[in-house]
């Protein structure tokens, strides 16, 4: 038997999202195209908040591809050691940055192909880049979605692709600009891996983990 949610169920649980926060925005801090994507791919395996403390510091400085070049890879670390991974993060920023220039006028571009062609930018962080940026109708599937999309019943899988799959088939277009946001506030504050606060859940009636465990 499915565990998946009906189309009504779906559609309820985003609208109870949608009446919570209308406008819900990426907790990275960014300024343009280029600072979003370097804060993305410094959050891999990161909290947000410890790459906005990092970022706050180096977008002071180096806020554009040439400017990150000018810092070199040397100059560069000191303002990301505090984050995870920083030593290859740093290989990524400068080599994505050189890319942007050769390739791309220094242009972040606005397609999944071309993104996932810059160093250190993989298929959430491309999805990342356009749903934020332009308002694309793309799911970014971090291990926030990967594990409470299938737990609540909105799709099915066990890897980020096969969700993010499922996802775009369920979630109905009307939700679609701001649905990973909501699923990611979702699992970082309220469904959280070692103590989900199902008391304090707006969509715990829908919730086919929570069914299942009553």
């Amino acid at each position: 038997m499915s565990n998946l949610l009906s189309s009504s169920q779906i559609t309820e649980i985003f609208a109870r999202f949608k009446a919570q926060n209308p406008s819900p925005k990426s907790e990275l801090e960014y300024k343009s195209p280029f600072t979003l994507l370097v804060a993305v791919v410094l959050s891999a395996q990161a909290t947000d908040k410890s790459v906005n403390l990092a970022t706050r510091k180096l977008y002071e400085v180096a806020d554009t591809p040439e400017k990150i070049l000018s810092l070199g890879e040397e100059g560069l670390i000191p303002y990301i050691k505090s984050i995870g991974l920083y030593k290859s993060k740093a290989r990524h920023v400068i080599a994505l940055s050189q890319k942007l220039l050769s390739d791309f006028n220094g242009q972040v571009p606005r397609n999944r192909e071309k993104l996932m062609s810059l160093p250190g930018v993989g298929r959430k962080t491309a999805n990342v880049v356009l749903n934020v940026v332009w308002g694309e109708h793309t799911m970014p599937v971090d291990t926030h979605l990967l594990r409470i999309a299938p737990k609540i019943g909105l799709a099915e899988g066990n890897t980020p692709e096969k969700v993010e799959k499922s996802l775009l088939e369920r979630v109905p277009d009307e939700f679609m600009e701001h649905a990973h946001h909501w699923l990611i506030l979702h699992g970082r504050y309220v469904c959280t891996a070692r103590s989900p606060k199902c008391g304090q859940c707006l969509i715990s009636d829908l919730c086919q983990d929570f069914s299942r465990r009553r």
